[in-house]
């Protein structure tokens, strides 16, 4: 281990846990937070797509400054933000394995390299917020006026069940470490 990162020495030096000390040996802590990451990856993710493909579908409608294609890139960056923290915090539980503490500490590490390109996304949702405030106030207050959301309840089918399986699978790796 003498060309090892800080990274994985810590990991190497450490206690050999089935997850990162942080969770102070609670398994239930690690299946829930492994469980909420990876649904919440794989959630935002498909929202990306989605957002990607009404793009591609309207791309000659809608304009780069009208609310939904505003609405479409605010929720595009915040759900990219929440792949990339959230999808590297599951990656580094599905793959923490002191007994391999190269690759371990390569994902922690790779972590930290993903963390600020996350922000970016964020932040970049926070500022199309803020910068289309005034003008999109004026366009949520016209007639027709309030949206029906729950006739669209039966969309959350798929993502309950992902959160079922991501449990699942959180439940069974903790289990067998």
């Amino acid at each position: 281990m003498d060309n090892a990162s800080f990274a994985a020495r810590a990991v190497a030096d450490g206690p050999p846990t089935v997850a990162p000390p942080s969770f102070d040996g609670h398994g239930w802590l690690v299946v829930l937070n492994l469980a909420v990451m990876t649904f919440a990856t794989v959630v935002a993710l498909m929202f990306a797509v989605d957002a990607i493909r009404a793009w591609h579908r309207n791309r000659a409608d809608d304009r780069p400054s009208h609310p939904v294609s505003i609405w479409r890139w605010a929720g595009f960056c915040f759900a990219m933000g929440i792949v990339l923290t959230r999808g590297s915090d599951a990656i580094v539980l599905w793959n923490w394995d002191t007994r391999d503490p190269a690759a371990t500490g390569w994902w922690l590490t790779f972590q930290r390299f993903v963390d600020p390109i996350a922000m970016c996304f964020g932040l970049t949702g926070l500022a199309l917020l803020y910068l289309s405030a005034r003008g999109m106030v004026v366009q949520l207050r016209r007639r027709p006026f309030p949206i029906d959301m729950w006739s669209s309840l039966p969309m959350l089918k798929r993502p309950a069940y992902i959160a079922l399986l991501s449990l699942i699978a959180a439940i069974g790796v903790v289990s067998t470490r």
